[in-house]
């Protein structure tokens, strides 16, 4: 059974595709990552990051 956290949320095709590239392929593995490293993702923008902090907030996890 999928659950939010093995899924990426909706964050735009670059994004996701950066995400994939850095080898994240479900939210649960982002819980403590760098917002800093992930902002350096060719890709990865502010909304992006946003919205990746806001899904993992909602488990009780975030990003560093």
């Amino acid at each position: 059974m999928d659950t939010e956290l093995d899924n990426l949320p909706k964050i735009g095709a670059p994004a996701t595709r950066a995400l994939n590239n850095a080898g994240y392929t479900r939210l649960r593995e982002l819980d403590q990552v760098s917002r800093a490293e992930l902002a350096k993702l060719h890709g990865m923008g502010p909304k992006a990051l946003g919205i990746l902090a806001e899904a993992l907030a909602r488990h009780g996890l975030s990003l560093s």
